[in-house]
């Protein structure tokens, strides 16, 4: 789609790339504008042609900025389409473990609804209409702090059957709990994480840190590839050159990869077991601890991936 057609019409060939027979049905809950993994996930949703993309909901401090900051790179994709809800900003356990959202500083720049425009705290209420409209069909991709979810769980206990899967960036797996090695997702709200292992999915997938670690790139190199491809993935240039200010330069591709396997599954490989969440030592709360050996196995984790196939099927699909 070259850079010269105009936005609308960018949109309406997305959509009409929707209708066909495998779309998959997506809410994703995402606390995107601190790291740059989620507005990078968010660009490679709208640009996967099997992705119907239903929502997006916002969670972790100042919600509503996060949530004009989605709008921004659905708009510069054409997608003006796509609901957006802003959610919960304060942790069950741990308060508001996020209060900036550094890339909001973008805004200025992209056409976007301002913040006050997205009614605080409705998330919960558009996840559960979603979820009971189409039982059995929505994929929930959380990569995020579970605040929003755990919460969702509590008040619509029903609704966790009622999915068709859930697919999360979050845990550590496969690394010696020695040295309490928590990832951010899961001990930014443990009590939240907690309720989502336990509640009843018929399939939950979680991407960790110990294989999202190895899908990395140099920040000015991604950028750059970023900008040639144009288009949304200018607001996420931009975006980037924010997160970068304070010496990051490699991006790890933490919640593109948990989008990527909704779609091509075979990009990790995977072991079946039990997560349990640290919950009474405050050394090691918020840990996923993985038994590959309990009798019941609920949970798929990843525990191997091929960084290489991983990004190159990445930005082939933002280059359609």
């Amino acid at each position: 789609m070259g850079n010269g057609i105009p936005l609308a019409f960018k949109g309406l060939f997305w959509q009409n790339k929707f209708m066909n027979n495998d779309a998959i049905p997506i809410l994703l809950d995402t606390d995107i504008g601190t790291d740059i993994d989620d507005a990078i996930g968010l660009a490679y949703l709208l640009r996967q042609p099997r992705c119907r993309l239903l929502g997006v909901t916002t969670v972790t401090g100042q919600p509503q900025t996060r949530a004009a900051l989605a709008d921004a790179i659905c708009r510069a994709a054409g997608r003006t389409d796509v609901p957006i809800h802003a959610g919960q900003d304060v942790g069950i356990n741990l308060g508001v473990v996020q209060p900036e959202c550094d890339q909001a500083a973008i805004l200025s720049r992209h056409p976007h609804r301002p913040p006050e425009s997205f009614r605080p705290y409705t998330a919960l209420g558009f996840l559960r209409e979603q979820i009971r409209a189409h039982p059995g069909e929505i994929t929930l991709l959380t990569v995020g702090p579970l605040t929003n979810i755990g919460l969702l769980f509590t008040l619509d206990p029903e609704l966790p059957r009622l999915l068709k899967r859930l697919v999360m960036m979050g845990g550590v797996f496969t690394w010696s709990v020695r040295g309490c090695p928590r990832e951010w997702n899961v001990r930014c709200d443990p009590i939240a994480s907690s309720i989502v292992f336990k509640a009843p999915v018929p399939e939950l997938v979680a991407i960790g840190l110990d294989v999202t670690t190895q899908c990395r790139m140099p920040t000015a190199e991604a950028i750059t590839r970023f900008r040639e491809i144009g288009g949304h993935l200018n607001v996420v240039a931009d975006a980037a050159e924010i997160w970068s200010r304070k010496g990051r330069t490699q991006i790890t591709f933490h919640d593109p990869l948990a989008a990527a396997v909704v779609f091509q599954p075979d990009l990790c490989e995977y072991l079946d077991g039990r997560v349990e969440i640290e919950l009474k030592s405050d050394r090691l709360a918020g840990a996923s601890l993985f038994d590959g050996t309990a009798a019941d196995k609920p949970h798929r984790i990843a525990h191997r991936v091929k960084p290489d196939a991983f990004l190159n099927h990445y930005f082939q699909t933002l280059a359609q």
